[in-house]
């Protein structure tokens, strides 16, 4: 019997790195959207228009089932930060507003957005929290779940792997930032980890 080929919906490695063995521990075979030869669209740019990560991820899931016609996962993530009032949440990953940039060049804008107003808003260290919703789109069915992990964010970037805000996310579990773990640390406690284990869950019940 054909095994079914899944899609997660990313261009991101960073993602992909992180769940692939969660994907292949639930006897699932994923590809990015690199390997569907999905070709980048700016219609992309418009999919995350919503006010909630649910919303945001759900739709992201829908519009690549409908474009590569295979069932398709999904995640958005952000940033949630208290002293800056729940910012940069949804538009973690465009915050800095350089549409110019993208990969390493757009986390270091990102991240120097995010210091420039905790150092006008309480410093550091900052309570804050990443949150993924994570979803799921097929022919028959979507489905939608959500995981969070607490940390707090500290002035100076600590380790060299990890993505986006991670050096100077210190998780309160590990103790130290996603950039100083390994990718099965960070997963094990990740809120992308914890939403994509849900799902996967769920779909198998």
């Amino acid at each position: 019997m054909k095994r079914t080929t899944y899609l997660l919906a990313t261009r991101s490695h960073g993602k992909l790195r992180e769940l692939r063995d969660l994907f292949t521990a639930h006897g699932l075979d994923v590809i990015d959207l690199a390997d569907a030869g999905i070709p980048e669209s700016p219609d992309e740019e418009s999919i995350e228009a919503w006010e909630s990560f649910e919303e945001n991820a759900l739709a992201k899931a829908q519009y690549f089932h409908l474009r590569s016609g295979l069932p398709t996962f999904a995640d958005d993530s952000g940033l949630v930060v208290a002293a800056l009032g729940g910012r940069p949440g949804v538009r973690s990953k465009r915050w800095s507003g350089r549409a110019d940039l993208s990969g390493a060049a757009l986390d270091v804008a990102n991240n120097d957005l995010l210091h420039a107003e905790l150092r006008r808003h309480g410093g550091f260290p900052s309570p804050a929290e990443y949150v993924c919703a994570a979803a799921y789109a097929d022919e028959e069915r979507t489905l939608v779940r959500t995981g969070r992990t607490s940390g707090v964010m500290i002035d100076r970037p600590l380790g060299a792997g990890g993505f986006g805000y991670d050096p100077y996310f210190r998780s309160d579990e590990l103790a130290r930032t996603f950039s100083e773990a390994t990718v099965a640390e960070k997963r094990a406690v990740s809120h992308r980890g914890r939403a994509f284990r849900a799902l996967l869950d769920a779909l198998e019940r």
